[in-house]
């Protein structure tokens, strides 16, 4: 079964890449750019059907990824640039067009996944929780009277707290006033029943009364409600927006300190931690990682590296500003770099990720 869940991730890359791909191809042959290839898989060509727009499909050996082909779309194509149906012959306008919608049929496709995973199953909501102590602050009043880290407070001051939610615990708390001299906790530790007093301090950043400790809540129950199309949709952005600027905020760590390196993963890891994921989680898992992985590819494309789409859109906006071509031979330079450069990183992860597999 295991080798089954390791497809599953790797038909996800697949599912990912050809979308991509596929964004890069509508947009071309609406924009009247024509194609020289669309392919699903990489390696050699296994089947190859050549439609009347002179668009070759073909599925290749390998079933990961994809490719979209332009006729002579660089200074190493084959074909020649005085060539009708070549790339750069195209108004600068709809070559941006066509670049930059491979990383936005990537944000449309985790958009639909959500907008109709919405729509069939509804939203879940926590539902109840079980508050339990998570930390103890070292040296503050519930250390001393001799709280633990995972226990379970029932009752505050006789106020019986376990009601599904952590707020009735953590207002009982903040509720206390100098007039007493200490609040009563009533706490399950495993089987056992334990009684202490704890005097609470004023926080002055807060200006709340605290213990000295965390409060997690253990997941009970989940609530789940069918909701409208408007909802869905509305959800369906909002959860978008919060993926990207998640993955915004860990790219900017990871440039400007560092932050998350030795956690960041290349294929093998990935394909791993999907792998996993799905075999616990089963289809919720799939569509989560299909919607995370695909706003992390469509971003990590506009990245202004060599290579990616994000550099061809900068190149592109500067032959618009010249109006004229840029140099071939240096744009090809500059591209061969860059892929020198991923290629490099693709290997420094997947070294890192074989490392953590073994």
């Amino acid at each position: 079964m295991t080798l089954v869940y390791i497809l599953v991730a790797i038909l996800l890359f697949g599912i990912l890449v050809v979308v991509h791909e596929f964004g890069h191809y509508l947009t071309a042959r609406l924009c009247g750019i024509e194609v020289k290839e669309y392919a699903i898989g990489m390696g050699p060509k296994l089947i190859s059907k050549t439609l009347r727009s002179g668009t070759a499909f073909s599925l290749r050996l390998f079933p990961v990824g994809g490719f979209c082909a332009f006729y002579a779309e660089d200074a190493l194509s084959e074909d020649s640039p005085d060539d009708p149906r070549s790339f750069a012959k195209q108004p600068v306008w709809k070559r941006i067009l066509t670049v930059l919608m491979g990383p936005g049929m990537n944000f449309l496709l985790a958009f639909l996944v959500l907008f109709f995973f919405f729509s069939i199953s509804g939203v879940t909501s926590v539902g109840s929780v079980l508050p339990y102590v998570s930390s103890v602050e070292a040296g503050g009043p519930a250390e001393k009277a001799g709280m633990l880290a995972g226990d379970i407070i029932e009752e505050v001051d006789g106020l019986y707290v376990l009601d599904g939610t952590t707020e009735t615990l953590l207002q009982s708390i903040a509720a206390y006033t100098p007039e007493h001299d200490a609040l009563h906790f009533v706490i399950r530790r495993g089987d056992e029943h334990l009684q202490m007093d704890v005097k609470p301090f004023l926080d002055e950043t807060s200006g709340r009364y605290r213990v000295g400790i965390s409060i997690t809540g253990q997941i009970l129950t989940y609530d789940t409600q069918p909701v409208s199309v408007l909802t869905a949709l509305r959800y369906a952005w909002e959860d978008c927006l919060d993926a990207g600027k998640a993955v915004i905020t860990a790219l900017k760590a990871l440039i400007s300190t560092g932050e998350g390196l030795d956690q960041t993963s290349g294929p093998v890891g990935i394909v791993s931690m999907v792998s996993s994921g799905v075999k616990t989680g089963g289809l919720n898992a799939f569509l989560n990682y299909l919607v995370i992985i695909s706003i992390n590819l469509g971003l990590m494309n506009l990245l202004p590296i060599p290579g990616l789409d994000g550099s061809r859109f900068l190149l592109l906006c500067l032959e618009g500003i010249r109006r004229k071509p840029l140099p071939q031979k240096a744009e090809a330079i500059v591209t061969i770099c860059g892929m020198v450069f991923l290629i490099g990183v693709m290997i420094f992860f997947t070294y890192q990720d074989i490392l953590r597999l073994f």
